[in-house]
């Protein structure tokens, strides 16, 4: 019997289709799906926790003290954040004094040195102003949107833990007679889980490095730099290049030689070496195995769609969509492109060894059976 025949022309425009109506939706409810987002990628990662916790007290209550920890952790870090960010704003006046010197010398050296004529140098003063206050105004509306997408997400996050076993029920109604089809639930939750956790320390130990560089360099406001240039590596390939810049510039402003801003490039550089060639590759490992051409464009992608919160999701979601596409038939092929795996040697895959559907319909289980014990002992309690 020949096989049936495959529309693959059809397939592929239909598939086109979905993509193009889903990144529509997507942008129009944007202010939904970036906290939904956050919320799903930390459930993932906190689920482990809830799930430990959850045998001892309760679903509910588990969630809760994992939300209300999580909350108290960044919380600490934020005040930090904050403490640092004072410190920078009450030190205005006086980088304000020397801003100005640094303009005047700049002034004088443009004249002398590129014959650059005042009245050029106003002008493209006023165009840098322009842009500034462009800038200005985006990144006010940004911290807008960034209070209001905060408060949203641990909602979201709560809401998630708690009706989790509607999704797992949802996932098993898909395919309920081939376990095998289901794995690709588990190698998403290993693959996120692997990635933002290692993710979480690479941030640390690069704020650690840039912080040290910055001190011995005797750089103003290193600590603030420092942690800031660590928490703009989850932005990949372009975080480190903007971390850098502001301590740059300050070494410009407050020191007296030149080679002081040398220093500061030459710790980034060195500090994001260590941070592509060694950190990164033993934290994280082969957790999102993509090559750099495909999360570069899914970066630029992610940015163009959800700004700064797809350039953070962008390494992950393409890591995810590999997974599902290596579960489909006809595009599996696609994977080839995505995965910066050896042809020749193939790198262990996180995903090739999979704990078994079994396991989630075994918990299943033990939930419904749970809960028809309590409504039973309910019943008895109250005739």
């Amino acid at each position: 019997m020949p096989p049936p025949y495959f529309d693959r022309l059809g397939y592929v425009y239909k598939l086109l289709v979905v993509i193009g109506l889903t990144i529509t939706a997507v942008i129009l409810c944007r202010d939904i799906v970036i906290p939904l987002m956050f919320a799903s990628f930390l459930a993932v990662v906190m689920l482990p926790l809830v799930k430990r916790m959850e045998k001892k007290t309760g679903l509910t209550l588990a969630v809760t003290i994992t939300l209300i920890g999580t909350i108290l952790a960044l919380g600490l870090l934020g005040w930090v954040f904050v403490n640092q960010i004072i410190l920078l704003a009450n030190d205005l006046p006086n980088l304000e004094s020397k801003f100005d010197k640094f303009l005047i010398d700049l002034n004088r050296t443009l004249s002398t040195e590129f014959n650059i004529a005042t009245s050029e140098q106003n002008q493209m003063a006023k165009d840098l102003a322009k842009s500034v206050s462009g800038y200005v105004g985006t990144f006010l509306l940004l911290t807008t949107n960034t209070i209001t997408t905060l408060i949203q997400i641990p909602i979201y996050l709560f809401l998630i833990l708690i009706y989790r076993d509607k999704f797992n029920k949802f996932f098993l109604s898909l395919l309920p007679e081939n376990n095998d089809q289901l794995t690709w639930k588990k190698d998403i939750e290993n693959v996120v889980q692997g990635y933002i956790s290692g993710l979480l320390l690479v941030t640390l130990i690069v704020a650690i490095l840039n912080t040290t560089g910055l001190l011995l360099l005797g750089i103003k406001h290193a600590i603030f730099f420092g942690i800031l240039s660590g928490v703009l590596t989850i932005i990949p390939y372009v975080g480190i290049f903007i971390g850098a810049l502001l301590p740059f510039l300050m070494a410009l402003i407050t020191k007296d030689s030149l080679w002081y801003a040398a220093g500061v490039v030459i710790v980034f550089t060195v500090v994001q070496f260590l941070e592509g060639n060694f950190i990164t590759p033993r934290i994280t490992g082969s957790k999102v195995s993509i090559n750099a051409l495909a999360a570069i464009i899914a970066l630029i992608i992610g940015g163009k769609i959800l700004g700064i919160a797809g350039m953070i999701f962008a390494v992950p979601a393409i890591g995810v969509m590999k997974i599902i596409l290596s579960y489909t038939t006809h595009l599996k092929p696609f994977t080839i492109l995505l995965g910066d795996d050896d042809v020749i040697k193939k790198v262990p895959d996180p995903t090739e060894h999979t704990p078994p559907v079994e396991e989630l319909k075994e918990e299943i289980r033990e939930k419904e059976a749970m809960s028809k014990s309590a409504k039973s002992q309910q019943v008895k309690d109250n005739p």
